[in-house]
């Protein structure tokens, strides 16, 4: 039986390797083909040795799908390509924080490491909220990197969403209904 695990579980941050920058900006690509098609740009590259096995990007709405998240359709394309489930030895870049489905998808697959660009203090399940790619209660952990090309993801991000949030004006203190006398209440 498994040892229950106090508290959120710390990341094992590693440092960032050669290369990685330049997966990143392809994943920020994918990013960018996601906001063209509607969708919340997140975009996610695979690789093996130095080659791609698959990349993908967010496509929930379009494929009213709520679990066609980068990552998943990532890790899907290339299982489906290498025609294995495990997809030990490769790298998953990733510009958001995987969620907790996505981060269950990760060691499921066996993917042996894990980088993503910037955090996501909503739903985050690799450091924000908790950690389950290093969950030692697991029979698979990955190695994780954060912090590669992070200022443009979030700032990708943050773009998007400002442009489809509609802007309140603010309504003039004059304009509010006064408030109820005590008579009235």
């Amino acid at each position: 039986m498994a040892r229950p695990v106090s508290g959120p579980l710390k990341v094992d941050f590693q440092p960032p390797s050669v290369g990685d920058r330049a997966w990143m900006a392809r994943a920020l690509e994918r990013a960018r083909e996601a906001w063209d098609q509607g969708e919340v740009p997140v975009g996610a590259v695979l690789v093996r040795d130095g080659a791609i096995l698959s990349e993908a990007f967010n496509n929930t709405i379009r494929w009213s799908d709520p679990t066609a998240h980068a990552e998943v359709v990532a890790i899907r394309k290339a299982a489906s390509g290498v025609g294995d489930w495990r997809l030990q030895d490769t790298t998953l870049y990733v510009t958001l924080e995987p969620c907790a489905q996505c981060a269950g998808a990760i060691i499921l697959a066996r993917i042996s490491r894990l980088v993503y660009a910037t955090a996501d203090p909503k739903s985050g399940m690799v450091g924000s909220l908790g950690n389950l790619v290093q969950d030692p209660r697991l029979n698979h952990r990955a190695k994780v990197t954060t912090g590669v090309l992070s200022e443009a993801s979030a700032g990708l991000l943050r773009e998007f969403f400002r442009e489809r949030r509609p802007r309140t004006a603010a309504v003039p203190f004059s304009d509010l209904p006064a408030s109820p006398t005590e008579d009235e209440v």
